[in-house]
């Protein structure tokens, strides 16, 4: 047992800021939050009174969820040849704040997704990943963005049971194209994810807008019938919506538009790469003002360049180049290609959907946070500072770089002062 103690700032709740807040942890979890002055009543005084009371605007927000993020340190996912390699990626998110983070594989060969994802699971069961997504390998070649195109199969819902075996309940999430045979419906893919507690997320797609307006209602339906102790979620996903699918025009409509429409009405949650480079800060204000926070999750989609400078990368045994911190794939001339994921840590994301999108902080805050533990089934856990929640939390300044994470109560990074 630990001696509990209180960290203050502006606390950003799920509703509102408490702008002389205060928030209490004791062992691994949040004991109290609430305005500085109510401590005392709270039985907390002392603990808040030791506290520092910054006077510098800083924020306290809860620690952050990353469902759909490759890599970052130099390390990837999809192309680390041990748990410890993994490991650099996922502490490069954590000290930035990501104390929870959804780990993605992509196209790759089936010995390849068995290989790295029993070495996930392993990294799951020991609490330091929330799980894993499979990006592909059922995905559309004509939108195939960074998936190696050589390992792009028809849906396979008998390699689908293979990945659930060997994950051993870790999965949270798989991007497909709805448009394949066996995609969705009985005997399918996305049948598969759900009944073994996880989550379709389409993406990568070439579909036509009635396919993805009847991907949206089977797949709501077959969630709506699925009992709530065996789902992550009742909401299926959108994986980075925008990027990796067909754009929408007005003769042409293909699924951006079916998937705005089916999250505002409570189906899909829409992934959104809200970097500034993904996707232009405008679109993912009108998403915003379309769907509202709790049907939208920002993600980072990053790859081993996270936290790196500038040149050459890996993701998925591809060659990467990063160029003014935008990742393309290598030409066989050496030139750009298509965008290979992202190279922002999520609180980067969280500070650009505020900054430049319109977005409020505690939404904004909201869509890096509780959003995604929704997803993963967990708000109950993460995601939100409540007492009796886990203690992760980030202390970061007025223009929200980071200045101290907390994960499960312990200080794991800080920035030195000066």
């Amino acid at each position: 047992m630990s001696e509990a103690f209180a960290v203050r700032g502006q606390v950003v709740t799920p509703n509102s800021i408490l702008i002389d807040g205060a928030v209490v942890v004791k062992d691994d979890r949040l004991a109290w939050i609430g305005e500085s002055s109510a401590a005392q009543g709270a039985g907390f005084g002392a603990e808040v009174a030791a506290a520092d009371s910054p006077t510098d605007g800083r924020y306290i927000i809860p620690g952050l969820v990353d469902v759909h993020c490759h890599g970052g340190g130099g390390q990837s996912f999809p192309d680390a040849a041990t748990a410890d390699d993994a490991m650099v990626a996922v502490w490069e998110h954590r000290l930035h704040g990501t104390t929870s983070i959804v780990t993605s594989l992509v196209t790759q060969s089936p010995e390849a997704l068995r290989r790295q994802a029993q070495m996930l699971a392993d990294l799951a069961d020991a609490g330091e990943i929330a799980g894993i997504h499979f990006e592909g390998p059922f995905v559309a070649e004509a939108h195939k963005g960074a998936q190696d195109p050589h390992y792009i199969q028809a849906p396979n819902p008998a390699l689908m049971r293979e990945l659930m075996i060997v994950t051993r309940g870790h999965t949270v999430t798989m991007t497909l194209a709805p448009e394949g045979k066996r995609a969705f419906g009985s005997g399918s893919v996305a049948e598969v994810l759900i009944e073994n507690g996880a989550l379709p997320s389409y993406g990568h797609t070439d579909c036509d807008s009635a396919t993805m307006r009847a991907a949206a209602r089977w797949t709501r339906e077959k969630l709506g019938l699925t009992p709530e102790e065996t789902r992550l979620s009742p909401r299926y996903t959108i994986t980075h919506l925008f990027n990796g699918m067909e754009p929408f025009h007005h003769r042409k409509p293909g699924p951006v538009l079916e998937a705005i429409a089916d999250a505002a009405g409570g189906g899909a949650v829409l992934e959104l790469i809200g970097d500034g480079t993904h996707v232009h800060p405008d679109a993912v204000r009108s998403v915003y003002e379309l769907v509202g926070r709790d049907s939208m999750v920002l993600v980072t989609d990053a790859m081993a360049a996270a936290g790196m400078d500038d040149g050459d990368y890996v993701l998925g045994g591809q060659a990467v180049i990063v160029m003014d911190g935008k990742a393309y794939l290598r030409g066989e001339d050496g030139t750009p290609g298509s965008l290979a994921g992202g190279t922002a840590h999520l609180l980067d994301v969280v500070r650009n959907s505020w900054k430049n999108s319109g977005m409020s902080l505690v939404d904004a805050v909201y869509c890096g946070s509780m959003q995604g533990a929704k997803i993963l089934g967990k708000e109950a856990e993460i995601g939100s500072l409540e007492a009796g929640k886990r203690a992760d939390l980030v202390v970061a300044d007025e223009n929200l770089y980071p200045l101290q994470v907390f994960r499960r109560g312990i200080q794991i990074a800080s920035v030195p002062e000066a």
